[in-house]
């Protein structure tokens, strides 16, 4: 088939051949002469040209049919073209230079002008497509731009592209690059310049031509150049006044009752609930059944009354300070709180499940929570594209472009393991932080510039033209299910009052609040509008608007009849069933049938068939599992891979994330092999234990902590039968996710009733690695353990399991691989769930007397809190003279110290593998039994640090209850500013003296 390329290699053909002497070259400059529109400048317009030509000639000029005839056939340059008839009388009416200039006729020829100019309209065109947000009309108070920029880009002026105004009526074909012709396949510069301003310069700014996918950016062009696209019928627009008259009606009802409560409303964008029932709307009726959201507190009442439709009177409750919670947990305010909820949507008439993600006031830190409880449930339901089950969050405009989790949180979007296959995310811009100018609080022209490393879509719209908004939702919401990819609605609105209802916002905004308090409503705009065109009358409205606050009027009446709150009405996350017939203090049994620690441990030695090229250091290494097998003894590895590969044979998912878990930071794991000649070909012997085992997912996650953390706490709170572990690098670097530790996991079900079994894996271990490579700083998990040092209860058959029902986590510190073993199985074993922090060891996991024996893992074991002495101090314990106390891999170095100092007989050590809560009654009981003993508490973390703040009071309040007189002394570092020191022989000599220090017996 011929292209427009082929001509051009023929005019090139032919120069070379006619170069050959000058009169040849003579000849050639003639004939191109006459054909002064084959340029390169020209290319992509007749290009264009002969594509269309091919398809249909007559969509083409008379004149371009005639020369791409005479191409094809093979006429040589100069000879190709045919002038077109000369214009005489009769063609009347017509004016030649409307489709090109005159002295192009009387040349007969078409000349480089109308190329040019041809060109030019396309230019035109694209820099509307690409810049013509910029100078959108977004912003209802009119102050300014949504980029903050004024200025007209230079793209979008008609002079640069040596136009001028009589050009605006010269008709210029229109390229297959847009749909603002519809039918009509040119048009006038005039029209087409209205309707490209009409598009994409009015209420809406479209950012999308930075987006690398060529048939995405044409999708979204049909969708907002096609003419009509956003007409609404009056039933439509009808269902938006509505919609925009509860959400409005709502705020001013509560202004009205409580005038000066905090309650954070959404005047000034009270769109966003029309906009967010929108794309339930159209979500559902694409086919998703479950929409999981997150947002931050402004808004979220109106959220909970409006589209999730909680009953209005549960709502103002919250309202009175007086009502006191029934039920467990110390509560929340009201504009944090979530909730769960199934009910009909009545545009699609299918159920939907709407949950909202509890919050706290750190706006942004909910997103990754969100994403992963809707990657579990979508997992779990076998939801491999998102069909069914999606997100929502909700941004303040501050918030998004200033807060990093949210570019964590992006970076996930498109990672296999960590996809939501598209979120919708929505931004209430108010056009101002707290008290902060845009101007002051980010470097980019817009809020939402994060989404475009993404490649998403950003839609900016004017938050006080509804129907904009609307038609904007409903192409976010179809966005997201073809293409399976994020979206973002920029709703360009102000913030009626302060920062809250009882702040002042005229200290710092004088101008914007002055216009604020001129600027009518939202919902008085679009009722004016639809009153005015005969949508609708006055009397309808006004029955709407009275019908609605009859509703909350009766609302207020029945929440003063309540006399008490549940903070279980607020459960974003309930497990229907799970705690149904179930012993709540049964301690678990943890141990399994030798048979299965064979299988298990064999098939995780198991070499993979002759195909797969096994790394030879890997062959080792499997082989050495084999081995262990063999000898019925696990290393640490083995140890976790037991507890795993069991709970995996018991129908348990199992989920290890984090940065490089697959191999393990210190290439102790290996759970993923990889074949050494081929690349994608790899295999997990975890997952090949049994044909109905459960699937057992272990991936790499991206350099994050925060964001990556927050995933897998949401991915926890789906279903209480999956074990869900997150593992840091180092410990060390846990802190950077120090707000999803603080706000979620160590405070959750007190707050919101929400348990979580989320497994936190830290490494820790003072190794004369440095300062950021030694801690996971056990002291701050400790520090938020919510029992009281000065209480410890009845220590009778029941207090292990009272105390892990009261505590809010478990903090253990383990010596061997039995012990992970079996606490990891607790984790699901037991009748409820508690997140569960590991500071997991370093140098142990190759230390040879850091094994377990198969015997301590089979039927009939558990996890021991307190591992006491079992050498030669228990044959004498009167005469043992001191007792250590000690967690973690400093007891290896104790017991190899006392040894070398011949004290195995005068000091006995204990070992505290659960440090909270601690084992009070295993703790007496070593005190009993040596009673003579001095007691010391020995660690090698700094004195400030460590479990030493946490155990010592508690431990005097033990020993108080027997001896008033005994008390635990400290051996261990000083007390030290950083972590640890950075120089390797001061660390030996730091270990050296406090290892001296509690042999020392006085």
């Amino acid at each position: 088939m011929y292209t427009i390329r082929t001509i051009w290699t023929r005019v090139r053909q032919s120069a070379h051949t006619q170069l050959r002497t000058c009169a040849q070259w003579r000849t050639y400059a003639q004939a191109a002469a006459a054909e002064p529109f084959l340029n390169g400048t020209s290319s992509v317009y007749v290009e264009e040209m002969f594509s269309a030509w091919q398809q249909d000639p007559n969509t083409v000029h008379k004149s371009w049919d005639a020369f791409f005839r005479n191409a094809v056939a093979g006429l040589p340059p100069g000879q190709a073209y045919t002038p077109p008839p000369s214009l005489t009388s009769s063609s009347v009416g017509v004016r030649p230079q409307q489709i090109y200039p005159s002295h192009a006729v009387t040349q007969g020829a078409l000349d480089d002008k109308l190329i040019e100019d041809h060109l030019a309209v396309q230019a035109i065109i694209r820099s509307y497509q690409a810049v013509g947000h910029h100078i959108a009309k977004c912003d209802p108070l009119g102050i300014t731009f949504a980029d903050l920029d004024s200025t007209v880009p230079p793209e979008l002026e008609l002079k640069n592209y040596q136009l001028e105004e009589p050009d605006l009526d010269r008709i210029f074909q229109l390229p297959k690059t847009t749909h603002i012709g519809g039918k009509d396949e040119s048009l006038p510069l005039r029209e087409i310049i209205n309707r490209l301003e009409n598009i994409y310069c009015r209420s809406i700014g479209i950012e999308y031509m930075f987006i690398n996918n060529l048939d995405q950016c044409e999708w979204i062009r049909k969708k907002f150049e096609t003419p009509g696209v956003m007409n609404f019928n009056n039933e439509e627009k009808r269902l938006i006044l509505a919609r925009l008259i509860r959400s409005t009606r709502f705020e001013e009802f509560l202004a009205r009752k409580w005038s000066s409560e905090k309650r954070f409303g959404l005047e000034g964008c009270e769109v966003m609930i029309p906009a967010m029932k929108t794309i339930i709307d159209r979500s559902s009726d694409l086919g998703v059944d479950s929409f999981i959201m997150g947002m931050p507190h402004r808004g979220r009442l109106n959220v909970l009354a409006n589209v999730c439709r909680k009953p209005l009177e549960k709502i103002l409750c919250q309202f009175d300070s007086k009502l006191e919670a029934i039920d467990e947990g110390s509560g929340d305010v009201k504009y944090h709180l979530g909730m769960s909820i199934e009910r009909l949507n009545r545009l699609s008439n299918k159920n939907v499940k709407l949950a909202v993600v509890a919050n706290p006031s750190h706006l942004e830190a909910v997103d990754p929570i969100v994403q992963g409880k809707t990657k579990a449930e979508q997992f779990y339901r076998e939801d491999t594209k998102g069909q069914k089950v999606m997100s929502i969050l909700l941004h303040g405009d501050a918030a998004f472009s200033g807060q990093g989790v949210v570019y964590e949180t992006f970076h996930l979007s498109d990672l296999p393991a960590y996809t939501t296959h598209g979120t919708v995310h929505i931004v209430c811009n108010n056009q101002i932080g707290f008290t902060t100018d845009p101007r002051h609080s980010r470097s980019s022209p817009y809020c939402t510039d994060v989404a475009r490393v993404v490649n998403a879509p950003i839609f900016h719209v004017n938050a006080d033209d509804p129907e904009a908004v609307v038609y904007v939702c409903q192409v976010a919401a179809e966005w997201r299910n073809i293409w399976n990819k994020d979206v973002v609605i920029d709703l360009v609105g102000y913030r009626k009052n302060g920062h809250n209802e009882i702040d002042e916002p005229m200290f710092t905004q004088p101008l914007m609040y002055k216009k604020i308090s001129q600027q009518p409503s939202s919902l008085n705009i679009y009722a004016k509008k639809l009153i005015a065109e005969g949508s609708v009358t006055q009397p309808e409205f006004e029955e709407e608007v009275s019908k609605y606050d009859k509703i909350c009027e009766e609302a207020f009446l029945a929440a003063k009849k309540e006399t008490a709150v549940h903070n279980s009405d607020w459960l974003d996350s309930p497990w229907t069933g799970f705690f149904d017939n179930k012993d709540p203090m049964k301690l678990p049994l943890t141990g399994i049938q030798e048979e299965q620690l064979q299988h298990i441990g064999q098939a995780f030695g198991e070499v993979p068939n002759s195909d797969f090229t096994i790394h030879g250091g890997l062959k080792r290494i499997l082989k050495a599992r084999r081995d262990m097998v063999k000898n019925r003894v696990a290393d640490w590895a083995m140890g976790e891979a037991l507890g795993f590969g069991s709970l995996l044979m018991d129908g348990i998912h199992v989920r290890l994330s984090g940065q490089d878990v697959e191999r393990g930071t210190f290439s102790h794991r290996h759970h993923v092999l990889h074949d050494q000649k081929r690349d994608k070909v790899m295999t997990n012997p975890l997952n090949n234990l049994s044909e109905d085992q459960a699937p057992y997912t272990v991936v790499n996650s991206s350099l994050s902590e925060y964001g990556v953390l927050g995933f897998e706490l949401g991915y926890s709170l789906t279903n209480p039968n999956a074990l869900i572990c997150w593992e840091a690098q180092f410990g060390d670097f846990s802190n950077t996710a120090q707000c999803i530790i603080d706000q979620f996991i160590s405070c959750g079900q007190a707050k919101w009733v929400r348990q979580s079994g989320l497994v936190l894996l830290l490494p820790h271990g003072y190794e004369g690695m440095g300062p950021e490579h030694s801690s996971a700083r056990p002291e701050r998990f400790l520090q938020m353990s919510n029992d009281d040092p000065d209480i410890i209860g009845p220590l009778d058959e029941d207090f292990e399991m009272q105390q892990l029902h009261d505590i809010n986590w478990f903090v253990v510190n383990l010596t061997t691989p039995a012990n992970v073993f079996h606490v990891l199985r607790r984790q699901i074993k037991l009748p409820f769930r508690k997140p569960l922090v590991i500071m997991t060891p370093k140098s142990l996991l190759r230390l040879p007397e850091a094994r377990s024996s198969f015997d301590d893992m089979i039927e009939g074991t558990c996890f021991q809190r307190l591992i006491p002495e079992e050498g030669a101090a228990v044959e004498n314990p009167l005469d043992v003279e001191r007792l250590i106390f000690c967690s973690g891999k400093v007891y290896y170095e104790l017991a190899k110290e006392r040894g070398r100092s011949e004290l195995n007989e005068k000091i006995a050590i204990a070992r505290v593998e659960q440090i909270s809560p601690l084992p009070y009654d295993l703790i007496q009981k070593e005190c009993k039994k040596y009673r003579n003993a001095q007691l010391v508490w020995v660690q090698e973390e700094h004195k400030n640090m460590g479990a030493w703040p946490y155990a010592q009071p508690r431990f005097e309040t033990l020993l108080a209850m027997e001896d008033k007189n005994r008390h635990i002394s400290y051996v261990g570092r000083n007390p030290s500013a950083a972590a640890s020191t950075g120089n390797k022989h001061m660390h030996i000599m730091e270990l050296s003296q406090f290892l001296k220090d509690a042999m020392h017996l006085e």
